[in-house]
């Protein structure tokens, strides 16, 4: 094949991967073609592009967003989070929400140190080989805007405040 040629990627694996990942179908079959048809590395093409897409709107406001709150069954354990970004558009949609009940179910579960940049660093409590870091990059590149975790709390019952 000559090195100009893309090898011939199938609607499959890119819908596939399309719905694991959320990226935009170009952005999926691109990576896919790149990798040779391997999803592992296209996902890891895919993270590399979403942070590089993050690090392009550093410098935007953020003055919308949500506040989510997550209260464990038991009733005894709860989070609240509160996720920036552009436009209250991509605040309506279901994929901000959706990553604002996961952070935080996450920082009611994981108790990350009392500072963004550390709760970033942490794997997901849902899936260990993905960083949260990795989690919000996935989502600024599915949005194209700017998403921040502003801040977190943590309670649980009975436990001392500082």
């Amino acid at each position: 094949m000559p090195a100009t040629m893309k090898p011939k990627v199938s609607l499959e694996a890119i819908k596939a991967l399309r719905e694991e990942t959320g990226a935009p179908i170009g952005d999926v079959r691109s990576a896919l073609e790149e990798s040779g048809g391997d999803p592992a590395k296209a996902r890891v093409l895919l993270r590399k592009r979403s942070a590089a897409l993050a690090a392009k709107r550093e410098g935007r406001t953020t003055g919308q967003g949500r506040i989510e709150a997550y209260i464990h069954h038991d009733g005894r354990i709860g989070a609240l989070v509160e996720v920036n970004c552009e436009g209250d558009f991509v605040a309506r949609t279901d994929d901000f929400k959706q990553f604002c009940r996961d952070l935080a179910m996450h920082v009611a579960a994981m108790n990350p140190e009392g500072t963004v940049e550390a709760l970033l660093g942490q794997p997901f409590v849902r899936d260990q080989a993905t960083t949260v870091g990795d989690l919000l990059n996935a989502l600024i590149g599915k949005t194209g805007e700017k998403v921040v975790i502003r801040r977190f709390v943590r309670f649980v019952v009975g436990e001392a405040t500082t």
